[in-house]
């Protein structure tokens, strides 16, 4: 019998250990719930003033303090770590409020970021700014970016559209009214079109005009005609479409002032013209040409590009633009529409000269990241924007069939917007459903 029992328990605990370990691989919310929580909390407590002593993360208390220590306390006066405000746990890690003491800033902890997450044993620590004088440790527990779960409460909203899950478990979301004019920049198989389709699926349930130029003869954008406003596959088109759109942003300038207003989002509800988003694919081919004969056609893109992306924040027409390479070499003018695209994405890229174009000027420290993103991994990028931060992002997987099903649905939401109607793209009538027939069939006699 005791053998039995002995037997019992071995196997009990082979089970236990084996069960920990496969919901590590394969469950890791679970096994950050059970284990690593607590495990992380503990090590948290424990070991946090010393180990923000030994990476150089303390002050010297005040003079007043100082004194009390030593005269009153009878203690050795010893230097100050910033003090923990709140400490809450999150399905993927830790969310921990610093109160921080004088003389040291948010680029300081930030700095140390790298050493913090070793001393606690995460996968990943990420410092912001809450307000002035307070910040958030962000600890991920488990690798939040290989099975990508965005959160429940990421939903479009108010220009505002959730497209990728960043390293520390939040929603990166696509702010139109913080970053109105972007640049999406990767190699083939790096997952640029899949946040693209990310994007459209967000767009297509705002009240929002979509606009797309897809010079590949649509091939990417031409699934999601029934909710597109207008769409060109051509470089004559595109300037056609161009040209129409800065005369819009002109009339909306105009509207503005008579109405003695800045911006559009001022004007009540029912004055206030639909939000134009322009979905550019592939911006090389609005570029390039192939004769002389083509150097008026896009002087006339590249103009109307430049203007758009310098004024039309204003009158809610706002720039999506996609590439695989962007930079002086595709000619003249590139280089100052480059200058302003706020939001940046980058995606696994061929040479470390095409991240330098799409982050040197605006994050130089997230260039090194963006050129070592790893190839079996098609969807992860960097983001950055003007502020100098950036996060590392992943996109969900979603098929075009489901982008275009979600367009289809939509369809009620696309706007009437008269000066688009040219270019509205063509969507064929929807076959009707087989019934059965209703005629009873008779045998033909002679």
């Amino acid at each position: 019998m005791a053998d039995a029992t002995m037997w019992l328990e071995a196997t009990a605990g082979l089970s236990a250990v084996g069960g920990v370990g496969y919901a590590k691989v394969r469950a890791p919310r679970a096994y950050w719930a059970l284990v690593g929580l607590p495990a992380s909390l503990a090590r948290f407590g424990f070991s946090y003033r010393s180990t923000m002593d030994v990476c150089g993360l303390t002050v010297r208390p005040s003079g007043l303090r100082a004194f009390m220590t030593r005269n009153v306390a009878r203690r050795e006066v010893q230097p100050v770590p910033p003090k923990i405000r709140r400490v809450r746990a999150t399905s993927t890690g830790l969310r921990v409020t610093l109160r921080l003491p004088a003389g040291l800033e948010p680029a300081d902890v930030a700095a140390s970021s790298e050493r913090l997450r070793h001393a606690w044993g995460a996968h990943a620590v990420t410092v912001a700014e809450t307000k002035p004088g307070f910040i958030e440790l962000r600890m991920t527990g488990y690798d939040v970016l290989r099975r990508v779960r965005m959160p429940r409460k990421a939903t479009p909203h108010d220009m505002i559209v959730p497209v990728a899950l960043c390293e520390d478990g939040t929603a990166f979301e696509r702010d139109y009214r913080k970053a109105p004019m972007a640049l999406t920049l990767g190699a083939n198989g790096s997952g640029k079109s899949m946040y693209q389709r990310n994007l459209v699926k967000g767009l297509a349930q705002l009240p929002v005009g979509l606009v797309g130029i897809d010079c590949k003869r649509g091939v990417e954008q031409s699934a999601y005609a029934p909710r597109l406003s207008a769409l060109v596959t051509n470089a004559d088109d595109a300037a056609s479409l161009l040209g129409v759109l800065v005369a819009e942003m002109e009339d909306r300038f105009d509207l503005l002032s008579r109405l003695g207003v800045s911006d559009i989002w001022d004007l009540p509800a029912a004055r206030r013209p639909v939000p134009v988003v322009v979905l550019v694919d592939e911006v090389a081919e609005l570029f390039l040409i192939s004769s002389r004969k083509d150097e008026e056609r896009r002087e006339q893109i590249v103009t109307a590009l430049i203007r758009l992306a310098q004024m039309a924040r204003a009158v809610g027409i706002y720039l999506e633009i996609c590439g695989q390479r962007f930079g002086s070499d595709l000619g003249k003018g590139a280089t100052m529409l480059r200058a302003q695209l706020t939001g940046r994405v980058v995606h696994r890229v061929n040479d470390k000269q095409t991240a330098e174009m799409g982050l040197g000027d605006v994050a130089p420290d997230a260039v090194p990241a963006a050129s070592l993103l790893p190839m079996e991994r098609p969807g992860t990028a960097v983001a950055a924007d003007a502020s100098g931060g950036w996060s590392k992002i992943r996109t969900p997987a979603v098929t075009r069939e489901e982008v275009a099903a979600t367009c289809r649905d939509f369809v009620h939401q696309v706007p009437a917007l008269p000066f688009l109607e040219p270019f509205r793209p063509f969507v064929p009538a929807a076959a009707p459903a087989e019934v059965p027939s209703l005629v009873k069939p008779r045998p033909v006699t002679e």
